[in-house]
C-alpha cells in the first residue's frame, strides 16, 4: 500500500483522536501561512492568500464539526496541509528572494 492509503485508513480507524490532532495541525499551519501572507502587505494578492488559507482551514473544520465521513474528514486535512504549505512556500521565496 501506498502512504497516503496508510495514513488513511489508520486515520479511519481513530478517527477520534486524529480529529483533533488534525484540528491543531490545520489550525497552526494556516495561522503561520496567513501572518507571511500579511507581511507582504494589505494588497490583493495578500487577501487572496488569506482568503484561501482561511476557507480551507474552515472547511476542514466544519467537516469533523458536522461529522462528515472520515475519508473526507482525511482529505480536507490534506489538501489543507499541502495548499498551506505551498502558500507558506511562496511567500517565503517571495519575500527573501
Amino acid at each position: 500500500m501506498t502512504t497516503y492509503n496508510n495514513l488513511k485508513s489508520d486515520f479511519v480507524n481513530n478517527i477520534a483522536g486524529y480529529s483533533s490532532l488534525g484540528i491543531i495541525l490545520s489550525t497552526c499551519i494556516g495561522s503561520v501561512a496567513v501572518m507571511l501572507s500579511l507581511i507582504m502587505g494589505n494588497g490583493l494578492l495578500p487577501m487572496t492568500l488569506v482568503f484561501i488559507t482561511v476557507a480551507i482551514c474552515s472547511a476542514h473544520n466544519a467537516a469533523i464539526l458536522t461529522v462528515q465521513k472520515p475519508s473526507m474528514i482525511f482529505k480536507l486535512l490534506v489538501a489543507s496541509v499541502v495548499i498551506n504549505a505551498l502558500i507558506i512556500a511562496g511567500v517565503m521565496l517571495y519575500l527573501f528572494a
